[in-house]
């Protein structure tokens, strides 16, 4: 435990963070050092770290440990030397790789041409090799081999089914998109979206209120959306990806769901793919994390099931489209389930009832231009969309004209533009403005915001509608309106009601809004975070007892408390120094009171006089 406290104290504080968030243990019962350096030597904390320790790292550290002396060192050569008497010369002669894999967990500390594990972790992995772990030599085996199958199954009708399910997921991924950046979706305190917004987002996506949070899920790891304090939002990456093709925007998903599997064991299941099944990926993850437990458990549980998403696999069995992911050809994955997506087109049919029909999935950027002026009403195959006086309204409130509006469903009906859709534009354009809203003076406090009309009548009307109670508005004489609201606010509310409104500057110009929202990065979570905490003690402790005396004497507490017996090395009278070999019993005033292993007697001497401490040589103890 001493060197292990010795090494975290000269660790930097952003190298310590990263490998106690791959630990468990109990942030708030650790004060200092010595109080970490035994929480991560606890059973808990080191069977934690254990199962989750890949095949390769966990017969390095197995080797480590039957190297060691009893004060928990190994030379380095002796290791390999281990290694390769179990056959894993691979591993020997790669060795460095899993020594830093292990330091970064602090399951084990290098020390140039040696290596320290900790008594702990050794005693706990020697207890469960060959109980609930294989034993070190059947840990060192290769992977056993994969019967292959006799007769190659026809997939081309599962591959026609994995392609309707992966452009349903990034068709639904797409819609998601689409509908926070109209209205952002606010976050629950205990985490996920509120209940209205997922309510209203799992209809516009077409999935299951219970399989909308796994759609967010998947949003969110790919890095298409981001929480900005209490909203979710579309992110940078996310209006870039709405705005690509079918196969590009499966290609990302794809891509995130393999980066978040281990490349060394994409390399195993690739290599044998021609095996591959469900049954056989879980054998594959099963050998390359022996520890397993119920994280590998609910990990492969997720994995497997984005994998059916995303047109990976069909019923649990996975297709030759998941071989090629894994092996990083996302290129021809994408074509392979492409040639069964519906093509795109480019035209739609224009209706004298106001709607408009694509006859296939539209072009990104077609559907993007449409959903500014029009409201989606199905999303299939077939979209459909419908143009109403509000959707003309709030595309003009964001700077379209009715000339851009025109120009552009000319060029992409196959139907012309109808009498009646050709009114609705001509009326909504000359209709908007009717309403203003602005931002109230100062002097007009508490209001943040005015709406104003030349028409008395509709400002009546807009008093009593009960649709806008939620405003606030009052009256401040008979064109004129107040609402302690923001502008912003008060005119998506006009707007949502269908009223001809329009915003304003302090001059009466109007101000075009669009209402499209981009988190440009995840905020930091409001709450402390007990790791960072936790650190934030361990400095001020090592601050306040930073001198080597204080050091020297927690070191000598922390022997006492475990029973560990010491070689100290004491200043004696002439200048030199004298190793003693002491057993520490306790330390008060400024001395320590310990039994000398070597003569057999008790002895107190002045910490002041103690040049440093060293755990005991190997076969010293009891001698």
């Amino acid at each position: 435990m001493l060197v292990l406290a010795a090494r975290l104290r000269a660790i930097p504080r952003e190298r310590l963070a990263a490998a106690l968030a791959a630990r468990e243990l109990d942030h708030a019962s650790v004060h200092d050092l010595f109080d970490l350096a035994e929480a991560l030597t606890a059973t808990d904390s080191v069977d934690h770290a254990v199962e989750r320790l890949e095949r390769p790292a966990l017969v390095v550290l197995g080797a480590a440990a039957a190297s060691s002396d009893d004060a928990g060192w190994a030379e380095r050569a002796e290791v390999s030397a281990e290694l390769r008497r179990l056959g894993a010369d691979g591993l020997a002669d790669d060795a460095e790789t899993q020594f830093e894999r292990l330091e970064s967990v602090l399951l084990l500390l290098p020390d140039g041409d040696r290596v320290h594990v900790p008594g702990e972790v050794a005693a706990r992995l020697h207890a469960r090799l060959g109980d609930d772990l294989p034993d070190l030599e059947a840990l060192a085996a290769h992977a056993p081999p994969v019967a292959l199958p006799r007769d190659r199954a026809d997939h081309g009708l599962l591959e026609r089914r994995a392609a309707e399910t992966a452009y349903a997921t990034v068709a639904a991924t797409a819609e998601l998109l689409s509908g926070l950046a109209v209205q952002p979706a606010r976050e629950l305190a205990k985490g996920g979206f509120a209940l209205p917004d997922a309510k209203r987002l799992a209809e516009a996506t077409g999935v299951e209120l219970d399989d909308f949070p796994r759609l967010v899920r998947r949003a969110v790891e790919t890095g298409l959306i981001v929480r900005d304090g209490p909203v979710w939002l579309e992110s940078d990456a996310g209006a870039s990806w709405i705005m690509l093709g079918t196969a590009p925007r499966w290609s990302r998903l794809a891509e995130a769901w393999r980066e978040r599997i281990p490349g060394p064991l994409r390399d195993l299941v690739v290599q044998r793919s021609e095996a591959l099944t469900a049954t056989s990926i879980r054998d594959d993850v099963a050998w390359y994390y022996p520890g397993g437990g119920a994280w590998l458990t609910d990990g492969m549980a997720r994995l497997l099931e984005d994998a059916e998403a995303l047109g990976l696999a069909v019923g649990g069995e996975p297709l030759e489209t998941a071989a090629l992911v894994l092996g990083g050809d996302l290129d021809a994955a994408a074509a392979r389930l492409a040639r069964h997506f519906p093509q795109q087109v480019d035209k739609v049919y224009v209706q004298h009832d106001l709607t408009i029909v694509s006859p296939g999935p539209l072009e990104p950027s077609l559907d993007a231009r449409l959903r500014v002026f029009a409201e989606v009403e199905g999303r299939d195959l077939a979209s459909s969309y419908r143009v109403t006086a509000a959707s003309v309204n709030r595309a003009l409130a964001a700077g379209e004209s009715e000339d851009e509006i025109r120009v552009f469903l000319e060029r992409i009906s196959l139907t012309g533009i109808p009498q009646p859709l050709a009114y609705l534009l001509g009326e909504s354009a000359a209709r908007f403005g009717a309403v203003r809203v602005g931002e109230a003076a100062a002097t007009e406090g508490p209001a943040r915001s005015y709406v104003r009309s030349d028409d008395a009548q509709l400002i009546s009307t807009l008093l009593v509608d009960q649709s806008l109670s939620s405003l606030g508005l009052r009256p401040d004489g008979p064109t004129r309106l107040l609402s302690r609201f923001t502008p912003d606010v008060v005119f998506w509310g006009l707007s949502d009601a269908r009223y001809p409104v329009a915003a304003e500057d302090a001059d009466g110009r109007i101000v075009r809004l669009r209402r499209h929202h981009v988190g440009h990065a995840p905020a930091p979570a409001p709450r402390t975070d007990p790791l960072e905490a936790m650190l934030d003690r361990l400095d001020e402790a090592d601050a306040e007892g930073g001198t080597e005396l204080a050091w020297l004497s927690r070191q000598l507490e922390a022997a006492a408390r475990a029973k560990e017996t010491l070689t100290v090395t004491v200043r004696m009278p002439g200048g030199e120094t004298a190793d003693y070999l002491l057993a520490p019993a306790s330390v008060a005033n400024g001395r320590l009171r310990a039994r000398d292993r070597k003569s057999d007697i008790e002895r107190t001497l002045p910490i002041s006089a103690i040049a440093a401490v060293a755990p005991a040589p190997a076969g010293a103890v009891g001698s």
